[in-house]
């Protein structure tokens, strides 16, 4: 602890304004709130009901997993009897020790943050329920919130079902559009209160692809600084960036040089490069924050999955940070490779019909459907990929569900992760003659 920087973090009294009602509402469970004191040596507990393990029918686990230097050659795990013990038993409502100090030391390893330094981590059944915990726990239903836009559309109705007044945030190839959320908030009414939180995907964004830059990153952390709000860095692609330039800091990263640090919460997800079922991701922010995140778990669901944080664990202690870092580089070089073929495919079969901008990370290629001769004029792809590509035989999203007010666009994702080359040269061969369909029919 003697060797950490001293940071000017805000105080915990600076983070009342961010809580919501039912935040502040929500109470401690009495007997989580004990269970650390159980690992006091001596001490006789009879303070959790936990079930006797020697009750509970699996006696054994051994599974295989990849060496992430050789992904042809395998290692053989066995869960210690004390590993399956935790993994069947109720555990922290944090996470299980050995894989939270873990996931400490990727935070220091991938961002440079280092324990202590004020914040803390949680793990959570997945980054959506972290999320989830996160938006019921700082947004009050009517309260103004920024949502960039395009976004993923499983997000969107989190905010939707409290009925927030939802303000979006324009992007483009660079990420958040910066000036124009300046533009917002330099024109805000002085009547009505700002927006307390801003939602953002910075890598590989579902759908565009886009990566936010360096410069965009600093400007949107000077506007949260400015304007008081907390930025939640949602980064399930983090892992699966494989553009050509350096991959840039995290906001996480950048705000330990800001004048105050605490104005960001990251999430991330172990399911784009380790597993999506496990569902297993982990937050990280101001300790304020996150313990009302950690309320909001115990209050609904005690703790994210033991035997999937002790399966997770039992492999990433034995391939070590660098082992881990080695896996997430091919995962990423995998999709690379996807997003080449994808885009290959696109060239051949769709110049002159779509538009797009080529994605730096994830698995999911955004583009505009050109379904007018007049370039002014801005399509609707929603008949044309609901109706016409269905009945070609081909599935994907009009974007107008990514877009948090449902408005009309011309533009449609498709997703490149599970196709082989002969599937993607098919789909984008029956998309053309999709989109062609849709021009004839607006002709009409």
């Amino acid at each position: 602890m003697g060797d950490l920087p001293v940071l000017n973090l805000l105080p915990d009294e600076f983070y009342e304004q961010f809580l919501s009602e039912l935040a502040v509402n929500r109470t401690d469970d009495a007997i989580r709130e004990l269970m650390p004191l159980e690992n006091r040596p001596g001490l006789i507990s009879m303070l959790v009901g936990k079930p006797n393990s020697s009750s509970f029918p699996i006696t054994s686990l051994s599974f295989t997993a990849q060496d992430p230097n050789d992904a042809s050659k395998e290692i053989a795990i066995r869960l210690t009897p004390e590993e399956l013990e935790v993994g069947l038993q109720y555990s922290p409502t944090q996470g299980v020790p050995e894989f939270v100090d873990w996931l400490y030391k990727l935070q220091e390893v991938s961002h440079g943050r280092k324990r202590g330094e004020g914040w803390k981590l949680s793990v959570g059944n997945g980054s959506q329920d972290l999320l989830y915990k996160a938006v019921t726990s700082f947004v009050n239903p009517g309260d103004p919130v920024f949502l960039e836009a395009p976004m993923y559309p499983g997000v969107i109705p989190l905010f939707q079902t409290i009925r927030c007044n939802i303000y979006e945030v324009e992007t483009d190839a660079k990420g958040i559009c910066s000036h124009k959320l300046r533009a917002m908030l330099e024109s805000w009414p002085a009547s009505n209160p700002k927006p307390k939180i801003l939602y953002t995907v910075p890598y590989g964004c579902n759908p565009t692809g886009m990566t936010a830059t360096l410069e965009r990153r600093l400007e949107i952390l000077a506007l949260a600084r400015e304007h008081n709000f907390v930025i939640l860095e949602d980064d399930p692609y983090f892992y699966v960036y494989y553009g050509t330039a350096p991959r840039p800091p995290s906001y996480f990263s950048l705000e330990r040089e800001q004048p105050d640090v605490g104005r960001v919460i990251r999430f991330d997800s172990l399911s784009k490069v380790l597993s999506s079922g496990l569902r297993l991701g982990f937050a990280s922010g101001p300790l304020t924050l996150m313990r009302a995140i950690d309320r909001h778990s115990t209050n609904a669901n005690l703790q994210p999955n033991s035997m999937a944080q002790i399966l997770v664990i039992s492999v990433l202690s034995r391939w070590g940070h660098d082992g881990f870092l080695t896996h997430t580089q091919r995962v990423s070089e995998f999709y690379r490779a996807k997003r080449d073929v994808f885009e290959t495919a696109l060239r051949r079969h769709l110049t002159g019909l779509v538009e797009w901008v080529t994605p730096e990370s994830g698995m999911f290629m955004w583009f505009k459907l050109l379904l007018t001769e007049d370039d002014d004029e801005e399509g609707d792809s929603a008949a044309a990929i609901r109706t016409h590509a269905f009945e070609r035989g081909v599935l994907a999203l009009p974007g107008t569900v990514f877009l948090p007010s449902g408005r009309k666009t011309a533009y449609a994702r498709a997703s490149f992760s599970l196709l082989e080359p002969p599937q993607v040269d098919e789909a984008l061969r029956r998309l053309k003659d999709a989109i062609l369909d849709a021009r004839s029919a607006a002709k009409k």
